[in-house]
């Protein structure tokens, strides 16, 4: 039975002395053997039931329940992963980037037993809990009160009861991600589907026991696959909150061997002053992911850096899906099928990949016509969480439907050639238009809005909002993104906004997004 949980107590067993975790934005490490213990008692302060005799003990969750966190990266975050898998329950990340408002939404859609925050996140904390009722919420972190640490020094370190039932077909971990109509809705995910995702990110990124990964990404992303399955083979994880000088200075450091990167990261690793300086001969492998690198970006990092680059296609729901391998980026750049540098590649070892038309036929691999994107794997997700409205919809049998429209080519190389209801990826980041639309209406003065992703050297892509103002009324670029400043995460506000008098609509009234994008993306790596 696999429990993804059971990942520490094997290399305790192998290697207890190893570094297990290097949480750099903390100043710390953990072996194998310290954290698998932590993770036991962990377990067994979530799971069992308190004393009746002395008050002490666990919260007494039950299999199944959701453990809500709430913290950027850190030990205690892994900590909490490896326990729910051993103790049967799920844990459910939060993306701190979310105001508290929009959180609370979630928080009460997945109704977890227990919240827990670290001291970075009080505020917030505080917020959600006069906002949602949740029986149990903890704190960890020098600033916080105490009550985590407390929860592991009153628990035991002894096997949990239930982890040898606990595993393959259990929920283990439940990612939210904004929905077609702009609802967030969670994406469930197994023991198997995760351990099947790590076996396509195995295969695709060829990892070896003596790899050191670094995360650069936030856990709250389905990257944190990625991560554990690195530990899942016994190497270190290397933990971190992005900056392009930290990132160099910990790959010399702590030896680092692979990472995921996006665009942008890549972009200000090389720009940083004295770069040739830095020793990053360790690295082995990048893989970068959320849309396809330019071909000067991908050319400039393979001569710059002392590796591999991989690019990896996937969603929340479905893990891991594509791959463009590694020789495919080499050929790309000697002239041998340099339009590849534009696929996201073809179906993962444990993947089966198809684009079809609306009747689930195979379109033509004629790199031409286009269909959508479907998946059947093992690593795709149980369904949403109490939506089977919604999961009926996405898998219809045993097929995911992705919402990605793209070609292929007659290798089977995939295209995508527009994102699921006008997605926008900036920085590695999906922003959902219909969701900054509805921020920006919030304003007074807005009539209709329509919000696309315009080119930028930076971020990828960048949100752009067309307004159409009610008449005799005014308003300013500022405080249009102001409002939607005051409704969104920063990263999702428009950084630019257009006033028109009309929208382009079909005569359906659908607003024709294609046509506002066709000036930005005439002549650049996009199609409108």
């Amino acid at each position: 039975m696999v429990n993804i949980g059971q990942i520490p107590s094997k290399w305790a067993a192998l290697t207890p002395g190893r570094d297990a975790i290097v949480d750099a934005p903390n100043g710390r490490r953990m072996d194998w053997r310290t954290l698998d213990e932590r993770v036991r008692r962990l377990a067994n302060g979530l799971g069992s039931p308190k004393n009746r005799h002395s008050g002490d003990g666990g919260l007494g969750l039950d299999k199944g329940d959701r453990v809500a966190i709430l913290a950027k990266n850190s030990i205690e975050y892994q900590e909490l992963y490896y326990a729910a898998g051993r103790a049967g329950l799920v844990a459910q990340p939060l993306n701190w980037r979310l105001g508290a408002g929009e959180l609370a939404k979630i928080v009460a859609d997945a109704a977890p037993k227990a919240v827990i925050t670290s001291d970075e996140w009080l505020e917030t904390g505080k917020e959600l809990q006069a906002a949602v009722d949740v029986p149990h919420w903890l704190q960890f972190g020098p600033g916080g009160d105490g009550s985590y640490e407390d929860l592991l020094a009153r628990s035991g370190d002894h096997e949990p009861e239930r982890s040898s039932q606990v595993g393959d077909a259990d929920p283990f971990f439940i990612l939210y991600t904004g929905g077609t109509t702009g609802e967030s809705k969670g994406a469930l995910h197994s023991h198997t589907s995760v351990s099947f995702g790590m076996l396509n990110q195995t295969v695709a990124e060829r990892i070896v026991p003596t790899d050191v990964y670094m995360l650069t990404g936030q856990m709250y992303h389905i990257p944190v696959v990625l991560s554990m399955n690195y530990m899942r083979h016994g190497c270190p994880l290397v933990l971190m909150n992005f900056e392009a000088r930290t990132a160099l200075e910990l790959i010399e450091a702590e030896k680092v061997s692979a990472f995921l990167g996006i665009t942008t990261m890549l972009n200000w690793m090389m720009a940083v002053p004295g770069f040739s300086g830095f020793d990053i001969s360790s690295l082995r492998n990048i893989q970068y992911g959320g849309g396809p690198m330019p071909s000067s970006v991908v050319k400039a990092a393979l001569d710059n850096f002392p590796c591999t680059l991989i690019q990896g296609y996937g969603q929340t729901e479905g893990t891991t899906m594509c791959f463009l391998s590694q020789e495919d980026h080499a050929a790309a750049v000697r002239g041998v099928h340099p339009e590849r540098l534009m696929s996201c590649g073809r179906e993962g070892f444990v993947t089966r990949v198809r684009v079809v038309d609306p009747d689930g036929d195979e379109v033509p691999r004629d790199g031409r016509t286009a269909g959508q994107i479907i998946v059947r794997s093992e690593a795709n997700m149980l369904g949403y969480l109490g939506r089977p409205d919604l999961t009926g919809a996405t898998i219809r049998d045993g097929w995911m439907w992705t919402g990605d429209i793209a070609t292929w080519d007659a290798e089977s190389y995939v295209f995508i050639v527009d994102r699921s209801k006008d997605m926008i990826i900036s920085g590695g980041e999906n922003i959902y238009s219909i969701q900054v639309e509805e921020a920006v209406n919030q304003h007074p003065s807005v009539l209709e809005c329509a919000v696309i992703g315009v080119p930028d050297d930076e971020w990828g892509e960048s949100v752009k909002a067309f307004v159409v103002l009610k008449p005799e009324t005014t308003a300013t670029e500022a405080e249009i993104v102001e409002t939607a400043r005051a409704h969104l995460a920063s990263y999702q506000k428009p950084r630019s906004v257009e006033f028109v008098d009309a929208l382009p609509k079909a005569p359906t009234g659908k607003i024709l997004k294609r046509d506002l994008r066709r000036p930005f993306w005439a002549d650049r790596d996009r199609s409108v």
